[in-house]
């Protein structure tokens, strides 16, 4: 396609692309020889990628059924070499003695291993073909072993965590696999299974050759798993899962096959790219560390949120289409157009969270779309972008081993808020035919986040490079103020400005709306907020309103003005995705200092919940209600209003219809359940398993009023111990047992607990360790845990070194997220202080979990 246009963003770009295209052809000489550093840095990847060409794995793995013996391996690499005057470096982070023998182009040579990479002298190669043979033991970092199952989990660096690889996005391959497990077990792949053999007590399953695909998606995952295979919009999709009990399986399953072929479909047409790959099948994982994973013909999926029963609220239900909707989209963001470089990650975080958004719109017909994405994206972005930790979507990455550090709820939500404002900016039909011509052109490739610019300014007059900087490229959000002047009661000006939240004087172009409130109508009027101040013109001349409502719509971003005559009445707002906007933006006020209070706020809430009969904003206005009463209330302030605070969930919950709202409000009940009564009533409810009227309890939440009630230190800790004779599916029974000892009421066992956690074998089960994490902090158990908030930042080194992705976040939120004493916030000042040199990185994610008890310690103890 000719392009007519050349802006100044485009010719920077060029620029940019052209000069790393030659830095990465010019030879090396022996004197300029590359660093043999750790991880996979920058300079080792883009020398790779440019003396390297049609990579392929062949690697055959034999999985023992002991979790504890080795999983014997071998592999041949082939590939192209363009150049031969640098040692070639194979990435592997195992112990020298995993590798047993290596061979080239047929002649066995000696490992040379130094710094997680096994090192090949030029002697050894050639230009042309080249084919490297290594046996060896695979690395369990990443295997995700269990007593009858496994799994892999490679992104973002991890395949040399498990095997020797080329691990970077930009070096995609062809992967043929053969697998020795158990016989007992079942196994899936990224491709289809070629054929497979039986041989005493294993089976050897041979795959076909995979898709072309990056390292960090090459999976597969075997054990006892049982497989529902549907045929699905003319295509076999196979589900692979744990699942025992009969009631979800039966609630969940024709659910998830069908949401899987709408999001499929609606994808297809999106793009106008039929589906890419060989295969399209699924697993679900007991305690995934993720919601799920994109990986080729293999996606695997934390199992509790595929299957629901009947009493899953409307909200979990629209998770669930989210997720799958998510995933789904990834085949073609992430999968067949794939990041160069993971700095750009967010790029196909984005458009799998953009595009699951338009999924469940039209796969959850009675979903509010513009409720969903306002609830779903908002509060995750502010949460993180008003914290002195705040990050920008694109982010400087030097070394792999650091890209974890990329993940968060900036490039999961702020992005697709950003994106949603480049859509309107440019139209949806211009921003559509962007979007596909960036997928063909460069399909089964990698792209950069120029690269896609670069084809969307060609869509639109509007300054791509001016929006590009300060939403892009930079962290922060504007806090919007306005000045209303009237004569006569007719208004003469409306004006609005924008600021920094650090006070800083740049500009965040974007549309948003203002609603101009009279008794008997609304007019909302569209704010170009492309300037420093900005006066609309349209509300010259109108009568003045009763009140005003800023971000009507929901879709502006930033901290926006309250216009207090509306506190009284916001209930009434008849629009949901209007209410949802005010609750955020009055939450957001409040934890800025401006506007209302804490307890101001939660008086307001107290009149309002009873009144909101949209689920989801009752589940985002409850759980402020419990975010105020546990971290922004003092332990007596809690005291005398939980009563009261108690008996109105509990009246509300028995006066509303819907089932959902009630169970909404009966988890609420539960949270805040401080008096013994309370207490008794949720004792009664666990003990006969009896909920209340018109509320559907499940197994999974009779084990979470449990633990509430172990958190309460109720009968003693008996609770716990019956609970897990009640619970069948084994897997939900281990994790049960792991918490057990963080929720002890002896403190010497919740100590031993913790000082287990040292221990990197028993961090495997992330999602276990952040719930237990969760409970051992909880605000009822402050003062024995504030101790363990020192050594728990002194681990998060190595839990980022260890932990997969979101591990540390998890860690560090799980472990401070509930504190509010001026001594919690001088153990991160302190450990702060006391590094001035620590990974920049790491600082950022300790500044935005502790954001939290920095504002609760100002909040409750007027600390300026």
């Amino acid at each position: 396609m000719k392009r007519t246009k050349i802006s100044p963003l485009k010719a920077g770009i060029t620029a940019l692309l052209l000069s790393s295209t030659l830095s990465c052809s010019t030879k090396l000489t022996e004197s300029e020889s590359l660093p043999v550093e750790t991880g996979v840095s920058k300079t080792l990847a883009e020398y790779r990628k440019a003396v390297l060409r049609q990579v392929a794995y062949d690697i055959n793995l034999n999985v023992p059924a002991q979790k504890q013996e080795p999983i014997l391996a071998a592999e041949t690499i082939t590939f192209n070499l363009l150049e031969n005057n640098q040692p070639l470096q194979i990435d592997f982070k195992e112990k020298r003695e995993h590798i047993q023998q290596m061979s080239i182009n047929r002649k066995e040579i000696p490992v040379v291993f130094e710094n997680e990479h096994i090192l090949i002298s030029p002697e050894h190669l050639k230009e042309g073909k080249n084919q490297i043979a290594i046996t060896f033991i695979a690395g369990d970092l990443s295997l995700n072993r269990n007593e009858d199952y496994l799994y892999t989990l490679l992104v973002p660096d991890r395949a040399r965590t498990v095997f020797p690889a080329f691990d970077q996005p930009n070096l995609k391959a062809t992967f043929k696999l053969s697998l020795t497990i158990p016989k007992e077990w079942s196994a899936l792949a990224n491709a289809p299974l070629q054929d497979s053999s039986l041989a005493g007590n294993n089976k050897t399953y041979q795959y076909q050759t995979s898709d072309t695909i990056s390292t960090y998606l090459f999976a597969f995952a075997a054990g006892k798993f049982d497989r529902v295979t549907k045929e699905a919009g003319g295509r076999t999709m196979n589900f692979y899962h744990r699942e025992t009990d009969s009631s979800k399986i039966k609630e969940s399953i024709l659910p998830i096959f069908k949401i899987h072929q709408d999001a499929l479909a609606f994808m297809q047409d999106y793009t106008q790219i039929p589906y890419p790959f060989k295969k399209f099948d699924f697993v679900a994982i007991p305690d995934f560390q993720y919601g799920g994973m994109e990986h080729v013909g293999a996606i695997q999926y934390k199992a509790s949120s595929l299957f629901l029963d009947e009493g899953a609220t409307k909200d979990q239900k629209v998770s669930r289409s989210s997720l799958i909707s998510h995933e789904t989209a990834h085949m073609w963001f992430g999968d067949l157009v794939t990041m160069q470089w993971f700095n750009d990650v967010w790029m196909k975080e984005v458009f799998a969270n953009f595009m699951a958004d338009k999924i469940t719109q039209v796969s959850l017909a009675e979903s509010n779309y513009d409720l969903k994405f306002v609830l779903d994206h908002f509060p995750a972005a502010y949460g993180v972008d008003r914290t002195a930790g705040a990050n920008p979507i694109r982010q400087q990455l030097d070394n792999l081993q650091d890209a974890g550090t990329m993940y968060g709820s900036i490039i999961y939500h702020k992005a697709p808020i950003v994106m949603r404002q480049l859509e309107r900016l440019m139209g949806e039909d211009e921003f559509r035919q962007g979007l596909r011509e960036y997928l063909k052109e460069y399909a089964y490739g990698n792209a950069t986040w120029p690269d896609l610019i670069a084809i969307m300014d060609a869509h639109t007059p509007a300054d791509l490079e001016s929006w590009n900087q300060v939403w892009v490229n930079e962290p922060g959000r504007p806090v919007i103020n306005y000045q209303l002047e009237t004569d006569d009661n007719r208004i003469t000006q409306l004006r609005f400005s924008q600021k920094g939240e650090d006070g800083s004087d740049k500009i965040w172009p974007q549309l948003f709306e203002v609603a101009l409130v009279y008794p008997d109508h609304v007019e909302e009027l569209t704010v170009n907020m492309n300037g420093k101040q900005i006066s609309i013109e349209e509300a010259v001349g109108k009568p003045a309103p009763s009140f005003m409502l800023f971000n009507s719509t929901g879709q502006g971003y930033g901290l926006f003005p309250i216009d207090e005559k509306m506190l009284s009445v916001v209930y009434t707002l008849q629009d949901p995705v209007t209410r949802a906007a005010v609750y955020i933006n009055l939450y957001e006020n409040m934890l800025s200092g401006r506007f209302v209070k804490p307890m101001q706020l939660l008086d307001l809430y107290r009149a309002s919940f009873s009144k909101e009969k949209e689920e989801l904003n009752l589940k985002q206005l409850t759980g402020q209600i419990s975010n105020i009463y546990w971290s922004f209330l003092k332990p007596e302030e809690r005291k005398q209003l939980a009563a009261s605070l108690e008996k109105e969930l509990f009246n509300a919950m028995q006066q509303t219809e819907a089932p959902n709202s009630k169970k909404v409000l009966f988890k609420t009940y539960q949270s805040i359940a401080l008096t013994q009564e309370a207490q008794d009533v949720l004792y009664m409810v666990w003990k006969s398993r009896k909920a209340p009227a018109g509320v559907k309890l499940t197994e999974d939440d009779y084990t979470s009023l449990a633990l509430s009630l172990a958190i309460r230190d109720y009968a003693d800790g008996e609770i716990l111990q019956e609970q897990l004779t009640r619970i069948q599916n084994p897997d939900r029974q281990k994790r049960l047992q792991f918490l057990m000892p963080a929720l002890s009421a002896d403190v010497t066992q919740r100590d031993a607990f913790f000082a287990s956690l040292k221990e990197e074998e028993n961090r495997e089960k992330e999602a276990w360790v952040a719930s237990a994490l969760s409970y051992l902090h909880h605000p009822l158990r402050a003062e024995t845990s504030e101790k363990y908030l020192q050594e728990s930042l002194e681990l998060l080194e190595d839990i980022q070194l260890t932990g997969d992705i979101f591990f540390p976040t998890n860690w560090l939120m799980a472990t401070f997220g509930s504190y509010q004493s001026p001594e919690a916030s001088a153990v991160v000042r302190n450990f702060l202080e006391a590094r001035p040199n620590y990974n920049p990185k790491l600082k950022a994610k300790i500044l935005q979990a502790a954001d939290g008890v920095f504002r609760a310690e100002r909040l409750t103890n007027d600390v300026k």
